[in-house]
């Protein structure tokens, strides 16, 4: 059976998205967001951890001020930690990862920081300084997930997820330390 030009297309239009999925496995992979086990019971762990971090990403309400990882055990066992500003994130990122085939059990360490207006202000001010629109860090504040995480706790702040190069991370604490009501920043961002 022959085909004809448009059906030949078609056909190789439909691989794209599934060749493309491939390709971004080793890139979830290494993703900030979770850990990969160091052994496998033969489950595929990189296709789970690959599933986990999409899931994450696109929890409703999941945002700047939220930070979410976790780590897949051996035995396809997914411990949930990070900080977020809703109790409902905390329970949405665990159903949402009870629902991946493959997954085993789900341990929830997320903490949900407390309601402080203080704070709230000092995760506002610190967003609008970091990212304002003329400033060196602009470009992470208009991608798809920003990279850059402001975990504010009792006016603690920890910058959380990852940055093109060294200085942008300096140029982040300098900017959070600069903020009025900043009793301590912390810098675990990662340099790519």
């Amino acid at each position: 059976m022959q085909m004809n030009n448009w059906e030949e297309g078609k056909m190789k239009n439909q691989w794209k998205p599934i060749f493309a999925m491939l390709m971004l496995i080793p890139a979830l992979a290494s993703s900030s967001v979770f850990a990969a086990p160091a052994a496998s019971n033969g489950k595929a762990p990189v296709m789970i951890a690959g599933e986990v971090r999409h899931r994450l990403l696109r929890l409703p309400y999941y945002g700047v001020f939220d930070w979410l990882e976790c780590e897949i055990r051996p035995d396809n066992s997914v411990v949930l930690r990070g900080q977020v500003t809703r109790p409902t994130l905390k329970s949405d990122a665990e159903v949402v990862l009870h629902r991946i085939e493959g997954v085993t059990k789900v341990e929830n360490q997320i903490q949900v920081l407390p309601i402080s207006t203080s704070d709230d202000q000092l995760r506002v001010a610190i967003y609008r300084s970091l990212f304002s629109y003329n400033g060196p860090m602009f470009r992470y504040a208009i991608q798809d997930a920003p990279p850059i995480h402001i975990i504010v706790d009792k006016g603690r702040v920890t910058l959380k997820g990852s940055v093109d190069n060294s200085a942008d991370s300096q140029i982040a604490t300098f900017v959070a330390n600069g903020i009025s009501g900043v009793l301590e920043v912390r810098n675990e961002l990662k340099a790519e």
